[in-house]
């Protein structure tokens, strides 16, 4: 049968920790998540606009474009 001191070296205690070390680790945590969904959005955003800036692009190119289904029905 083990013996509670050989349960103590199986099972190592954790050292005290401050709970200010704690709130400070938090807080870069929390810091650094931040940042990176910023930046994240950030990437996001400027795509968003790079993409409506050329769908716009090719709309306008479309609409240039001659209207062959229409001439069909106007022919009726």
């Amino acid at each position: 049968m083990m013996s509670s001191e050989h349960i103590r070296w199986l099972v190592p205690i954790a050292p005290y920790v401050a709970p200010e070390i704690l709130q400070v680790h938090q807080l870069a945590y929390d810091l650094r998540y931040e940042v990176e969904a910023r930046r994240e959005f950030q990437r996001y955003c400027q795509w968003y606009y790079e993409t409506a800036s050329r769908n716009q692009q090719e709309f306008l190119k479309m609409q240039q474009d001659i209207n062959i289904l229409g001439w069909f029905y106007r022919c009726r």
